[in-house]
């Protein structure tokens, strides 16, 4: 049975018509102005755009992940979570982290302790990490050296999590799923935060893709229906 849209999808809807119908691909900048005056939420939602790539997701050798620190954050709070020892764990504390520990932290995570967003750790506790690999890896938070967040750099990787940075991955469908910032960020901040996405999600090109890389790029809120933006507007 097909999902029953609200009154107010449906407006949001009908306000954007326009641009769904008159043109295959609209400016960023139209695209994001068009959303934040459509929206109608009573709460403030996240703009989101979903990137589906020319890729084959079954091949190892053509699965997109990495990371991207973003110009204005994404308007939330992050928790982080550091797997360190000694003077690195020392550090992951000075820099703003908020959980920091080795076998206590793994024992903390399998009681069930996961208010964190963001999970980094030093190359030396990877082998631990493995012991709650079933735990953060269906969510989203084993820590990668593709993203950053397996490093020696603790310090940097915190405070830009802390500031925002976001992980990106492709799903089953070959598409990359990633927030942009609250609508309330305005237009500016909101396409900056998505140019540097895009910039970053291009660099992950794998070796074995040949051509266009960037298939299609949409645009939403959280609660609301997409617009397509133009590819060109993103990624020179």
């Amino acid at each position: 049975m097909a999902k029953r849209r609200s009154k107010r999808f449906q407006r949001e809807l009908q306000a954007l018509e326009h641009l769904k119908s008159s043109k295959r691909e609209v400016s960023v900048t139209e695209a994001i102005s068009s959303i934040i005056s459509a929206c109608s939420l009573k709460f403030e939602p996240t703009l989101d755009a979903v990137f589906n790539l020319n890729i084959d997701p079954k091949k190892g050798d053509q699965n997109v992940r990495g990371a991207c620190p973003l110009p204005y954050g994404l308007g939330k709070e992050i928790k982080v979570a550091v797997f360190a020892r000694g003077s690195k764990a020392e550090e992951a504390r000075k820099a703003g982290a908020d959980y920091v520990g080795a076998e206590d932290l793994v024992a903390s995570v399998l009681d069930g302790n996961l208010d964190f967003q963001t999970v980094i750790a030093t190359p030396d506790c990877m082998a631990l990490i493995a012991k709650v690999g079933k735990i953060l890896g269906p969510r989203g938070l084993m820590p990668s050296p593709k993203t950053g967040t397996v490093t020696l750099d603790v310090e940097n990787a915190v405070r830009e999590a802390k500031a925002g940075k976001v992980e990106f991955k492709n799903d089953k469908g070959g598409s990359v799923h990633v927030p942009v910032g609250k609508v309330s960020f305005g237009v500016e901040k909101l396409e900056a935060n998505l140019k540097a996405i895009a910039s970053a999600i291009q660099r992950a090109k794998p070796a074995a893709v040949k051509g266009n890389f960037i298939k299609s790029v949409f645009v939403s809120h959280s609660q609301g229906p997409s617009v397509r933006v133009r590819i060109a507007d993103l990624v020179a």
